[in-house]
């Protein structure tokens, strides 16, 4: 049985969007280099520059229930179209800016048109597709994710070696013409959803916050996201400084990965579609819990890289389940809503996650801090083990 067999059922507008994802992605580069950007170019404190990636993540945290809100009303498309194009223009502009409180003011402007894209884009994809084939389609989107993340910063950090400039010219340049390919696509937003909205229509008197279902289930999904989140922090301290491995070495690990997503995300998914959501988040939570708190007895690399291989496969089926839930809880006439206040809680997880784990990891140790992540995955795992399968808001 081949487990990529069913992709080429998934509709030609999946694999547009797939495109433009890929189109984007494959420029990333100024966000993973901007503290070094700060500190190097700009003569930023490592304090200070650090500060400007949390004006980033807060701007992402208060846009995405608003970008989510104004792709129900003026049409998905239009606010992706809209996220591609003008970042690619504030890419450009931040090159030139050179002023403390200007840059300040630009990362923020910046962060809320190019994260305006994420909800937009979850959406459309849950919209494009029948239930059935939705963990498949988001686990495809991660796959573009991945592929291009797998190409920018390893470009990007050959850029920054002749001129930290090109960064923003190429970042920028891929972003335009993501929007561009995406204008010229003829991709249009379906006008009716796969599933029938008598039922779910309900939705649209009250709040998304009086969901008590929908805020259930984003209580659960924070613990895991903010475990995930280490990766950008306490992890290159516990392997770096700690156990004394080098920071190409780190690199490579993290490569890892990237590698077995690119390879495996998309059949996995495409062969767990029958399984239901809930379920996959309930045991996704464990892998993730197990992967980082197996790294409190770890000291090779090769020890290391299973507890990577772990929470990867943790990881690559929790997104795509994550998704594919929200689309089942919500109206196609309040997905972006829903969709805004679910990435809301992936930015609130990356603000506080990894800041939050260096401070365990500097105050009580390596051990304390593995082992608890242990616990939390357990926490997300009871949450999702009693969480309801569908859930219609009533009206007020």
């Amino acid at each position: 049985m081949n487990p990529w067999k069913g992709l080429n059922k998934l509709p030609k507008d999946l694999w547009v969007l797939f495109f433009t994802m890929l189109i984007n992605r494959s420029g990333t580069m100024v966000l993973p280099f901007l503290v070094l950007y700060l500190t190097k170019v700009e003569h930023f404190s490592p304090a200070s520059a650090g500060f400007v990636l949390f004006v980033y993540g807060l701007a992402a945290l208060l846009q995405a229930p608003i970008s989510g809100k104004l792709s129900d009303k003026i049409g998905k498309l239009k606010i992706m179209k809209f996220s591609l194009f003008f970042s690619g223009i504030m890419l450009f502009v931040f090159s030139f800016v050179r002023s403390y409180v200007l840059i300040f003011v630009v990362t923020f402007v910046w962060s809320v048109i190019n994260e305006s894209f994420r909800p937009a884009g979850l959406s459309l994809v849950s919209e494009i597709v029948p239930p059935p084939q939705r963990k498949a389609a988001f686990a495809l989107n991660r796959l573009a994710i991945n592929i291009g993340m797998s190409i920018g910063p390893v470009l990007g950090g050959i850029l920054a070696g002749i001129n930290f400039s090109y960064l923003f010219y190429v970042d920028g340049a891929t972003s335009l013409l993501a929007a561009i390919y995406l204008i010229f696509s003829k991709i249009k937003e379906p006008a009716v959803s796969h599933e029938a909205d008598e039922e779910s229509s309900m939705h649209l008197r009250g709040s998304v916050l009086k969901n008590k279902v929908f805020i259930y289930f984003v209580l659960g999904v924070f613990p895991v996201a903010a475990i995930f989140f280490q990766h950008l922090g306490a992890m290159v301290l516990f392997v770096v400084n700690q156990l004394g491995h080098s920071t190409s070495t780190f690199g490579l690990l993290l490569s890892i990965n990237t590698i077995i997503i690119i390879l495996i995300e998309v059949p996995l998914n495409n062969m767990l579609s029958k399984f239901k959501d809930k379920n996959l988040l309930a045991i996704s939570s464990v892998l993730v819990g197990i992967g980082f708190g197996l790294m409190a007895y770890t000291a090779t690399v090769l020890e290391i890289a299973i507890t990577i291989v772990i929470w990867t496969f943790g990881e690559m089926i929790f997104f795509p389940a994550s998704a594919s839930y929200i689309s089942e809880i919500s109206s196609s006439k309040r997905r972006g809503e829903y969709m805004g206040f679910y990435q809301m809680t992936f930015s609130l997880a990356f603000t506080i996650g990894p800041w939050l784990g260096t401070k365990v990891y500097e105050s009580y140790g390596s051990q304390i801090l593995w082992l608890g992540t242990f616990f939390v995955g357990l926490i997300s795992f009871v949450i999702f083990y009693f969480l309801k399968e569908r859930q219609v808001m009533k009206t007020e």
